[in-house]
């Protein structure tokens, strides 16, 4: 049996606040992410690998950068899915390490998306 050679920790939750968790939830379902709970002031959303992104209710934030990005397997055709959601991406930038582009979600923050770099170890 192949030993399980993946880092022994990993993110569990990543927050985010938004003033309408509705309509954050829906647009990062919209993105490929799935749904886990929700409630009036909250909602809970996974990614791969597990991590969850919580979604909190809050009218005190400044609209900017998320604080996080997001990898994805095939840059391109996020890009072009995204674009025909009418999500407006921008254009594809590279960079040192990745290829990315951004959006914005309902309620102001950035998103940055990368190309994949995940090691090549046997997972």
């Amino acid at each position: 049996m192949p030993r399980d050679e993946r880092p022994a920790v990993w993110v569990g939750h990543v927050s985010l606040p938004t003033r309408s968790v509705s309509d954050t939830r829906e647009f990062m379902i919209g993105l490929g992410m799935r749904p886990i709970a929700q409630g009036d002031d909250f909602a809970v959303l996974e990614l791969r690998g597990g991590t969850h992104l919580v979604l909190l209710r809050s009218e005190d934030f400044t609209p900017g950068p998320a604080p996080f990005d997001l990898m994805v397997e095939d840059l391109d055709a996020v890009h072009q899915r995204f674009r025909a959601q009418g999500l407006a991406p921008s254009e594809i930038e590279v960079g040192r390490i990745h290829r990315s582009f951004r959006i914005t979600s309902p309620c102001g923050h950035t998103i940055v998306f990368n190309s994949s770099h995940v090691s090549d170890l046997p997972v």
